[in-house]
Formats: C-alpha cells, sequence, structure tokens
C-alpha cells in the first residue's frame, strides 16, 4: 500500500512539469517538447528504480505501470483543460502538440486513460509489490490500452502517433496468457454434470447466446454502415439513429471497422464456448474483449454527446434513449460473459484425472483435477 500511495502522489508532479512548460516560452517549441518529454519519461524511470532497489519488484511490469500512472495524469489535465474546467496547464500544447486531442473522441479516450486506466494502474502495481498475481486485471487492461490505441492512432489524420502507448499491452498480454495454470480440487461429478448439460437447461447461458447474437446483428448493422453500405437498414439507422458514426473526426468509423472485422469474430467465438464445453481459452479472451469494448463504448457514446460534436452529428432527441440503451447494453454483453466465465468456470474447463487414475470414477467424494488455462 505504502508502494501505491507513492505511486499515486508522485504521478501528480506532472502538474508540476506542464504548469512550468506551460509558462516559459522556450520550453513550446515542438521538437523541446519532445525532448523534455523523453528526458522527463527517463527521470521517471530513474526516480522508480532508486526507491525500489532495495526491494526490486519481480516484475519489469511495474516500472511500466509506473510510468503510465505519470502519464495518465497528463491525458486527465488534457481532457478538463479542453472541457474549460482548469486552465493553465496544456495551453502549449493544445497550440503545438496533438491538434487531434481537442476532438470529442480523443477527449473521452483521455478521460478513460486518466481515471480508469490509472485505477487500473494502481491496483496492478499494489499487487506486484504484495507478490500477488494480476493476471485478470493484466488482461482486462491489455484489452482496454489495445483497443484505444489501435481506434485512435488508425483514426489520426496528421501528426505523429504515440507508438510507446501501444507497445506495453503486448507483454502485458503474453505474460499474463503464459502465466503457470492454476490447479483447483473439484469434484468430477459436478464438472461432468455442468459439461453434459445442453442449453436449454443451462437458462443463464442461453440469455447470454442470445444477447451475444443481438450483439452480433448490431455490430454487423455498424460495420456495414461504416462501409458505405448501400443497403436500406444502414442508411435507415445512419440519419435517424447514429448519424455520429459519419463524423468527419473519423474516429467512429475506425471503430465500428474494429469491431466489425475484428469484435464479430470473437462474440462469434463465445457463442461456441458456450455451446462446447472445454474451450478453455473463453476465460482469457473474454476477460480481454470486455476491457477493450467497454473502452470503446465509453469513448463512443461520450464521443456522440460531447459539446465538441456539432448538432448535425449528435443523436436525434427522438432516438435518444434507444441509442443510449443499445450501446450501453452492447458494452455490457461482453462483460457479463465474461463475469460468467469466470463465476462458474466448470463448463470451460478440461477434465485431467489423477495419476494413474482411468475413467471416471463413480464415488462423489472421489477428487480430481482441472487446470484453468
Amino acid at each position: 500500500e505504502e508502494m501505491e500511495t507513492l505511486v499515486f502522489l508522485f504521478s501528480f508532479s506532472a502538474l508540476g512539469v506542464l504548469y512550468a512548460m506551460n509558462t516559459t516560452s522556450e520550453f513550446q517549441e515542438p521538437y523541446v517538447i519532445l525532448e523534455i518529454g523523453v528526458a522527463v519519461l527517463v527521470i521517471v524511470f530513474l526516480f522508480y528504480y532508486l526507491i525500489t532497489r532495495g526491494n526490486p519488484p519481480k516484475d519489469f511490469l511495474f516500472f511500466v505501470f509506473a510510468e503510465f500512472c505519470f502519464t495518465c495524469v497528463i491525458d486527465l489535465t488534457s481532457a478538463l483543460e479542453y472541457d474549460g474546467i482548469i486552465s493553465g496547464f496544456m495551453d502549449f500544447y493544445q497550440k503545438t502538440g496533438e491538434p487531434y486531442l481537442g476532438t470529442s473522441y480523443a477527449i473521452m479516450m483521455c478521460y478513460w486513460d486518466g481515471i480508469a486506466h490509472f485505477i487500473l494502474y494502481l491496483m496492478m502495481i499494489s499487487r506486484i509489490t504484495d507478490r500477488r498475481a494480476y493476471r485478470t486485471l493484466g488482461l482486462f487492461w491489455a484489452g482496454s490500452l489495445c483497443a484505444n490505441m489501435s481506434v485512435f492512432i488508425t483514426g489520426i489524420v496528421a501528426g505523429e502517433p504515440n507508438i510507446p502507448s501501444c507497445l506495453p499491452p503486448v507483454p502485458s498480454l503474453i505474460k499474463q496468457t503464459s502465466a503457470p495454470p492454476c490447479t483447483i480440487s473439484i469434484t468430477v461429478q459436478a464438472a461432468q454434470h455442468t459439461q453434459t448439460m445442453k442449453l436449454i437447461w443451462r437458462p443463464l447461458d442461453l440469455i447470454l447466446v442470445v444477447l451475444l447474437l443481438v450483439a452480433m446483428a448490431f455490430t454487423a448493422l455498424r460495420g456495414l454502415v461504416a462501409l458505405d453500405s448501400p443497403l436500406e437498414a444502414c442508411s435507415v439507422y445512419l440519419n435517424q439513429y447514429e448519424p455520429y458514426l459519419k463524423d468527419p473526426v473519423g474516429y467512429p468509423k475506425v471503430m465500428m471497422l474494429h469491431l466489425f472485422f475484428y469484435g464479430l469474430p470473437l462474440l462469434g467465438a463465445f457463442v461456441y464456448g458456450l455451446l462446447k464445453p472445454g474451450c478453455t481459452w473463453m476465460s482469457d479472451w473474454t476477460t480481454f474483449f470486455a476491457g477493450a469494448i467497454i473502452q470503446c463504448q465509453w469513448s463512443h457514446i461520450g464521443g456522440s454527446l460531447h459539446s465538441r460534436t456539432t448538432t448535425p452529428f449528435r443523436i436525434p432527441n427522438d432516438a435518444f434513449w434507444t441509442v443510449l440503451g443499445a450501446n450501453l447494453l452492447y458494452a455490457a454483453v461482453p462483460i457479463l460473459v465474461a463475469m460468467r466465465v469466470h463465476s462458474n468456470p466448470y463448463f470451460f474447463l478440461k477434465i485431467a484425472p489423477f495419476p494413474g487414475q482411468t475413467g471416471l470414477p463413480n464415488s462423489e467424494e472421489k477428487d480430481t483435477k482441472y487446470k484453468e488455462t
């Protein structure tokens, strides 16, 4: 807890750096901003490296998460200043930095990074310092940041992408998925009984399958709208429900294409995983996708309602609650699936007998093992 508190407090030193740069004209040239940014990140890394030398963290991602706590404060400051809530910190960057950060989608993205990602970083830092696993948190964060940066960078028309922000999810995802599996003892009859039940006798799974199919149809519809499909249904939806999909800033269209080409197959895979027992990959991928979809929907819904989105591209008043409800439900479905998988994982695990055991025992007192991969 002490390290988590220290990281939290030190991250707000970013405000001092921003204020100094904002009030010193010599620091406001584009190349100078880049040089100072690199230098500050190096100093932040050295600070954490020095204070942990006596008890170094076992996970190198501690330093990554600590660095990004610092940048989270910068992102939150940027969003607050663009919305006029605060001033005097980011004027110089708004003029000479990344102009696309002033779009409604990017502002909502910065809010997500400055609040949601900040909290996730602190939670993972706490677990690392306590020598505890953070597999689920790591996968959720990796999904969120991958979705965040892939849509943001693809949607940038001018300017240089923030490539370093894209790299941390990759080693984190590899590390989390390659972590040693958790072995739990259960009665084999409990697992066997769960895995032999047909979908009709699993009402929760049946509801989730229906919701996933609806989400797939919604994804396909909006993907076709983004692809300028001539179908009448696409035209009606675009004009009467979500004109934001054609906002000239491009981010809504890019997000719909990402969901169409990557999210749609995953939703279909989740349907298969709820029908076919033993799909051990469901635990990791539902968590990853839940993080991705909630970030996308936060930025998409927030961007469509933001004051910087011009009136012609906002949700029409007569369809407001319909569109808002559909988008919220769309965000909730993958989260509900991930919660279902983690709360009762028997259906998604492969049963392995104890060494030397042949066949399945007939007594409920005899145990077996399953591996969560």
